[in-house]
């Protein structure tokens, strides 16, 4: 498939199919004139990789995961099974946050205490508080 064919059937602009290309997330054959031309399982890919940024997963860590999957041939499902074992965790982790988040934002948003202390939603029990004076949160790395 042409660059055009992946960025119709994908949804991203070829600037952004170049792009993943260079960080390794997919692969391209050249034609005689240079050409890129995809496999089709280049669309999984993309797809996965479009999922998984919706889901709080960073570019560094796609490119990571992705590192363990085959570039010329399309990944099995042992592949993608293996690929995704350690990511339940982590969004079970995320829907718990996210499911506290909608149940206080109303509240949240109507007491306007914008407290890093108190607030129960970004500092339950001041807990932050025990790492030192300043914005702990900022300061993480």
């Amino acid at each position: 498939m042409t660059i055009g064919e992946i960025a119709e059937r994908s949804g991203l602009a070829p600037s952004a199919i170049r792009f993943y290309e260079r960080r390794g997330l997919i692969a391209a054959e050249r034609t005689s004139g240079n050409q890129r031309r995809y496999r089709r399982d280049v669309l999984r890919r993309i797809a996965f990789v479009r999922i998984a940024q919706r889901v709080g997963l960073s570019l560094e860590e796609i490119v990571e995961a992705l590192g363990g999957l085959p570039l010329e041939k399309a990944p099995s499902a042992q592949d993608w099974q293996r690929l995704t074992r350690g990511w339940r965790e982590r969004l079970d982790e995320r829907i718990v946050l996210l499911e506290a988040l909608r149940g206080g934002l109303t509240s949240c948003i109507g007491c306007g205490c914008l407290s890093l202390r108190t607030c129960a939603l970004a500092n339950p029990n001041d807990a932050v508080g025990t790492e030192g004076p300043g914005p702990r949160y900022l300061l993480r790395s």
